[in-house]
């Protein structure tokens, strides 16, 4: 007996001494600076209700490569052009995998998906399925005369409501217009008169808030989890999964049992699943389809619905500049009655302004958290292999060193200037940028190049009665894709062109 305490005295005294060993090389470290944290809970109690906006506010203290710990979670936060391109462009292959958060593993069948699985050779193959086949631009032309004949219902609507002097709620409409396209090109049936027309805005914007959330299952293993249940989240979680995995069986059955049913998304992935379609060494499964199918649902209609609500929030809050976009597009599109996706090259006004909107209202304005694959350096400190890597675009966007009035709506700011939004200026990023870019750019712009022509050319916009520009309301809610706070409602105008 005597002899089992000397060994577990020893051991213990062993292990003590690997942990303090352990505990100084890594205060050795050159860690980004940050603020004090508290035991346990570390600095989660500074994220408040919008992340984004809170962690801007710490980085302007603490700098431009931040340390921040959420739990037993060691964080960065990088929050300028320079840092973010250490991480996406210069470091990208060392900081492109995703760490495992246990509500978008449910949601995307164990990280099957393209948004939340980690790098790997399944990723890789994905990712060059999804741009080959589903992404080019001979891809997306395919489907112009989709959003054609949906954008002409959506203006029939809009003359309707017109003509009765009526408001909109443009939130909801832009959110149908997208589902209704989504639905056809994606899975071949129409939105409208369907079993998913009720649920589909609730069931995608539920989506984006429980993958944006900062969960405590992410922080605090076991506990992390009871702290979930009793705030919801979990529920709410599998409320939403169990509402897209009906909608996706429902989806493919119909494919498999109509074969008249043909060229849309699904039925590109069925090919995939039975091989007829080249995928290396990768066999997809059922799982794999449907994770897919969830990226595609999800980032076509709530991206584009909620880039032309910001877009026209932005105009109908700047009247000086909602009439000089709409004399450039009356006078480009003149008596023309066909209005076409391309026109959108000869508006060079209308491209400002949607860049303005991406700066100061980004969509993601934390890109998906990232993983350090091993230790490496950035901005000339260190950062531990498994350290999580946050990237705030909100903080990129508003750089008083970059942008002059950053929080003033100025879409002259991008006259004669090359800046734009794909992935390779680092002051604009509202896709990301490297191999974690949205690959559905091409895809998603197309509407809302179509549907804010239209809108700009056919009507005139007014507030209700009694309210002002200064009025409008700019406030976010907070998600992974972030919505207006309060729907935009606007009163349109019948015009000669209408």
């Amino acid at each position: 007996m005597i002899l089992w305490y000397w060994y577990s005295f020893v051991a213990f005294v062993f292990l003590s001494s690997i942990l303090i060993v352990k505990n100084k090389r890594t205060n050795k470290k050159n860690l980004p600076p940050g603020p004090r944290r508290l035991p346990i809970i570390g600095n989660l109690h500074q994220l408040g209700s919008k992340p984004h906006r809170s962690m801007f506010k710490l980085s302007e203290k603490y700098g431009p490569l931040m340390s921040l710990k959420f739990g037993s979670v060691s964080t960065v936060v990088a929050s300028t052009p320079e840092t973010v391109k250490e991480v996406l462009k210069t470091r990208d292959v060392e900081c492109c995998s995703r760490p495992y958060m246990t509500y978008p593993a449910r949601l995307t069948y164990n990280l099957k998906d393209l948004g939340f699985s980690p790098y790997s050779k399944y990723w890789r193959e994905v990712r060059k399925m999804t741009v080959v086949e589903l992404y080019t631009a001979k891809r997306v032309k395919s489907f112009q005369h989709i959003r054609e004949e949906e954008v002409a219902s959506f203006v029939d609507f809009i003359k309707q409501s017109a003509s009765l002097e009526k408001s909109v709620n443009l939130n909801k409409k832009f959110m149908k217009l997208s589902g209704s396209i989504i639905c056809r090109i994606g899975f071949g049936f129409i939105l409208k008169g369907s079993k998913f027309e009720i649920t589909y805005e609730e069931v995608i914007q539920g989506t984006m808030e429980v993958v944006g959330s900062f969960a405590a299952a992410y922080y605090f293993l076991i506990i992390g989890r009871i702290i979930d249940r009793i705030t919801g989240l979990h529920s709410r979680c599998e409320k939403i999964f169990k509402a897209m995995d009906t909608f996706f069986e429902q989806s493919i059955k119909r494919h498999l049992e109509d074969e008249s049913i043909k060229n849309d998304i699904i039925d590109l992935l069925l090919k995939m699943e039975r091989g007829e379609i080249g995928l290396g060494e990768i066999q997809l499964t059922r799982s794999h389809t449907k994770a897919i199918l969830l990226n595609i649902l999800n980032a076509g209609i709530d991206s584009s619905a909620q880039t032309m609500t910001w877009v026209m929030t932005h105009l109908i809050a700047n009247p000086r500049v909602l009439k000089k976009a709409q004399a450039e597009v009356r006078e480009v599109i003149k008596n023309k009655d066909d209005i076409v996706e391309e026109d959108i090259e000869r508006l060079e006004y209308l491209k400002m302004v949607i860049k303005e909107t991406f700066r100061l209202t980004p969509l993601v304005p934390l890109l998906i958290p990232r993983e350090a694959s091993k230790d490496l350096k950035i901005g000339g400190y260190d950062i531990p292999k498994k350290t999580w890597i946050h990237v705030n675009i909100w903080a990129v966007h508003r750089n008083p060193n970059v942008w002059k009035d950053p929080e003033a709506f100025i879409p002259e700011r991008f006259m004669d200037s090359s800046i734009d939004y794909r992935g390779l200026n680092f002051e604009l990023l509202p896709f990301g940028s490297g191999r974690r870019m949205c690959p559905g750019i091409g895809m998603g712009m197309a509407l809302v190049h179509l549907t804010l022509i239209n809108l700009l050319y056919r009507f005139d916009w007014k507030l209700h009665e009694g309210m002002e520009a200064e009025d409008v309301d700019l406030e976010e809610s907070y998600g992974l894709v972030c919505p207006k706070k309060v729907p935009l409602e606007l009163i349109p105008v019948l015009t000669q062109w209408t």
